[in-house]
Parts: structure tokens; C-alpha cells; sequence
């Protein structure tokens, strides 16, 4: 039932400064392919995926039962313009969005909201990725 991971979507998370011990916020995660491929790369590191539609997270679910299971990933259905860290959640290394219109321009309108938000969820070091760099380029962010 896991879905492979297309070589694009290898080449984005090979371009992402992972490491042990991170936690990483991934945008528009869709059924949930590249945040399973972080959370079985390390054995100290914490996924958050989010992603608009329910249908999409329950499908996601249910193909990392592992990864959820031993803490390294967790799903959560929210659109980032709405998404707020809860108080006892803990920052976020990493940011990334592969094709979410909130942040790559397609849609001005959330975008401002969009930014704030993973902003709030970000550590005061913490870096934003999205796709359209070679592979990926990261966008600055007012903390």
C-alpha cells in the first residue's frame, strides 16, 4: 500500500538539510510519500505533515502506521493559511511545500497568512523550502 517515491520527490528530500534530530514541517503532504521517506532515514527525527484535504491524511495514515506508531510522524488535516502550532509543540527545524499555491505565489491572497504562520511554527533559525529551486530554493522569512 506505500507509494513509491518518484524521482523528484527523491531529488526534493535529498536537498533538504536533513539530520538527526530535527523536527520537519511538511506542506501539502499529500498522501504522505516524502514525510515517510524522512521519518525512515533517521532514528531521531520528528515529522509534522499537514495537508488541506481529510481524505488525502486518512490515505496518508494509513500507509505509515509504522512511522506513526514509533513517534516519528504524525499527520494533521489543516491548510497552512489556517495552521497554528499548538502551545505545546515544540518548533520546527525545517519547513518545506512541495506545489502549495499558499506559498509559491500562485495564490497572493493567503499568502501572507500562509508565511506568518510557518514563520510562527519555525524556530528563530529555522528555514522554509519549496520546490522550483534545483530542486528546491528557500524563502526567506520575517521572525
Amino acid at each position: 500500500m506505500t507509494q513509491k517515491i518518484s524521482k523528484r520527490l527523491l531529488d526534493i528530500v535529498d536537498a533538504l538539510p536533513l539530520k538527526d534530530g530535527i523536527r520537519v514541517l511538511e506542506i501539502g503532504c499529500g498522501p504522505g510519500v516524502a514525510a515517510r521517506e524522512i521519518a525512515n532515514r533517521f532514528d531521531n527525527i520528528f515529522v509534522l505533515a499537514i495537508d488541506r484535504s481529510l481524505k488525502t491524511i486518512e490515505q496518508a495514515k494509513r500507509s505509515s502506521r509504522k512511522e506513526i506508531e514509533n513517534g516519528k510522524l504524525r499527520f494533521v488535516q489543516s491548510s497552512i493559511e489556517e495552521f497554528e502550532l499548538s502551545k505545546k509543540e515544540e518548533a520546527f527545524d525545517i519547513a518545506f511545500a512541495i506545489r502549495v499555491g499558499a506559498v509559491d505565489g500562485r495564490h497572493p491572497g493567503i499568502e501572507k497568512a500562509s508565511l506568518t504562520n510557518i514563520s510562527k511554527a519555525l524556530k528563530r533559525t529555522g528555514k522554509l523550502y519549496i520546490d522550483g529551486g534545483n530542486p528546491l530554493k528557500e524563502i526567506k522569512l520575517k521572525n
